[in-house]
Parts: structure tokens; C-alpha cells; sequence
């Protein structure tokens, strides 16, 4: 098969996916977003511009862990494991990864695949050299080859490379292969904290 043809089928799997992962999460969309109107009655959704494929940026969604308004306190732009600012339905939501759920959204309107290397912020992208460029060349995905092999655990630059690599080998049984270590990760809970928000460098900015 012609890399159209593997393109094709990923988008196909993504909208069937997408689609079934929005009807079973329902109940958990119904219940988060409840947890957090009672917690402190502010937006249920965090929006964030980022770069997509071919740098085209997009707005992605993630539900918010973080009280309204965080940037301007505590220490500002940069997020701690133990902060203060997390909401108490936060901090579930991003040791379940939960919080991730609606860019279930993001790939049915086709601007994410369920795999691929996650969403960067345009800043960042600045600073690529020629070859971390490279992982602009296919949609960034809710889960990817750098998640599953260390995900927060690992360095920026290292990331970048294991997103490298994803797109250079990249194809339809790497993603099967992706999707099920991903589950498997967040049923063991392996480095799977959120930061809300891409490392950079070795510091994590809000989301």
C-alpha cells in the first residue's frame, strides 16, 4: 500500500475511533464537567492555540485542571506536581489522563490523529532545527511514540527525537502498537502525570 493509501485508512480509523471514544466517555464528559461547574463554577474546557501539521495552528481542547486564572499566581506560567492551583478534580483528571478526552474533538474535525507526536506550542516550533522540523510533516496525535516510551519523564529534545523517529517509520501497525501500550500505560499509571502543557526544556508551562 501507497503511502496515500496508508494516510487514508489512518484518517478513517481516526474518525471511526474518534467517534466511538465520544459516545463511551460520555458519562465521564457528563461527570467531569459537573465535578468542576460545582468545584468553582468557571470554564469546563481549556482552549490553547498549537501547531498542527504542516504549522497550521489549531485550537485544541482539554478539560481544565487548574483554577481560573492560574497564570497569575503562585509561580506564574510554570506548573509543580504538587501545586496548589490544581483543582481537587484536577488532580484526577490529569493522573487519569482524562483531561486529554476532548481532543477526541480535535480528531473528528481532522486536525489530530489519535497517534502522533503531541501538539506543540508555535514558540517552541521556532526553535526547531531542520530535523525536529520533521515532526511537522504528519497531525499530532492524543497519544504517540514518545508518550509510551517515557512521556514527562524525558527531556524536550529527547522527545522530539522519539517524534523524529515516529515519523520516519511511521506506519498503520506502529500505530496499533501505540494505541495498545497507551492503554496500557494509563491503566498502570506509567509516567503518565500531566503537566497540562508541553516540556520545555525541563519545565512545563499551564494549561
Amino acid at each position: 500500500m501507497n503511502g496515500h493509501g496508508r494516510v487514508f485508512i489512518k484518517r478513517i480509523f481516526d474518525g471511526l475511533f474518534s467517534c466511538i471514544g465520544l459516545v463511551l466517555s460520555s458519562p465521564l464528559w457528563l461527570y467531569v464537567t459537573a465535578k468542576i461547574k460545582r468545584e468553582d463554577g468557571g470554564p469546563v474546557f481549556f482552549i490553547q492555540e498549537r501547531v498542527g501539521k504542516e504549522g497550521k495552528l489549531f485550537k485544541m481542547y482539554k478539560f481544565r485542571s487548574m483554577v481560573v486564572g492560574a497564570e497569575k499566581k503562585g509561580i506564574g506560567v510554570f506548573v509543580s506536581r504538587d501545586d496548589q492551583r490544581i483543582t481537587k478534580i484536577g488532580r484526577w483528571i490529569r493522573r487519569t489522563s482524562v483531561d486529554e478526552l476532548p481532543q477526541l474533538l480535535n480528531v473528528l474535525k481532522g486536525e489530530m490523529s489519535m497517534v502522533g507526536p503531541r501538539p506543540t506550542l508555535e514558540y517552541q516550533v521556532k526553535r526547531y532545527n531542520e530535523r525536529q522540523k520533521k515532526r511537522l510533516l504528519v497531525k499530532p496525535g492524543i497519544t504517540g511514540w514518545a508518550q509510551i516510551n517515557g512521556r514527562n519523564t524525558m527531556t524536550w529534545p529527547e522527545k522530539i527525537e522519539l517524534d523524529v523517529w515516529y515519523v520516519e517509520h511511521w506506519n498503520l501497525r506502529l500505530d496499533w502498537s501505540i494505541g495498545y501500550k497507551t492503554i496500557r500505560s494509563v491503566i498502570k499509571r506509567e509516567g503518565i502525570y500531566s503537566d497540562e502543557g508541553i516540556i520545555v526544556d525541563e519545565i512545563s508551562k499551564i494549561e
